[in-house]
């Protein structure tokens, strides 16, 4: 589904509409909402795959963030925004997410924590954009991160901080937070290799 076809459908009816947060939508959502609470999307996974020209990192020194990808399931959080916010939460979430086009903005089936199935907006990765580093390996994933630092500060930072709020939240994240230990987040250790 295109970006126009997600405000327009969206812009009919007066319920509450649902945005499904996955990375640092978790953490820092930047929009006002009604209410949050866990929520489970199938079908697609979460993933270090997005080559971050922006907020993490730049063209020279490119981070790396989370997309979703087809298969699998992620656990997140279910933002409820009432319909008479809509456009400008939309609008502000077209600006942060889909700049460069490598996300999609899709409406997908997510299970909130109190048993509902709603329908939330969901910005899942576009695999044919050029920004889609795919099924890098975890070297390759965390020299990126590492390095990458963009207009919304250090990627490690990203990194850890995702992971600390899903854990924080009980949706712990065994490749998160396996990434962010090694970039010596959560409190945990790294063994210094000889």
């Amino acid at each position: 589904m295109d970006v126009t076809m997600a405000r327009d459908e969206a812009s009919q009816g007066a319920e509450p509409l649902w945005v499904f947060g996955y990375g640092s939508l978790i953490w820092r959502p930047g929009f006002p909402f009604a209410s949050r609470q866990a929520a489970l999307l199938r079908g697609a996974h979460r993933r270090l795959c997005i080559y971050s020209h922006r907020h993490r990192g730049t063209r020279e020194r490119p981070g790396l963030v989370l997309g979703l990808v087809a298969g699998g399931s992620c656990r997140g959080m279910g933002f409820e925004v009432p319909a008479r916010d809509w456009s400008e939460v939309y609008a502000y979430l077209l600006d942060r997410e889909m700049d460069s086009g490598v996300y999609r903005a899709v409406w997908r089936p997510v299970r909130l924590a109190d048993g509902r199935m709603v329908r939330a907006l969901a910005f899942v990765v576009d695999t044919s954009h050029p920004q889609y580093a795919g099924n890098l390996e975890q070297a390759e994933q965390l020299r990126l991160v590492r390095d990458g630092h963009g207009e919304s500060g250090p990627n490690p930072e990203y990194v850890v901080e995702t992971a600390r709020h899903l854990m924080a939240l009980g949706m712990a994240d065994r490749y998160l937070d396996a990434l962010a230990a090694e970039l010596g987040g959560l409190g945990l250790r790294v063994p210094e290799t000889a």
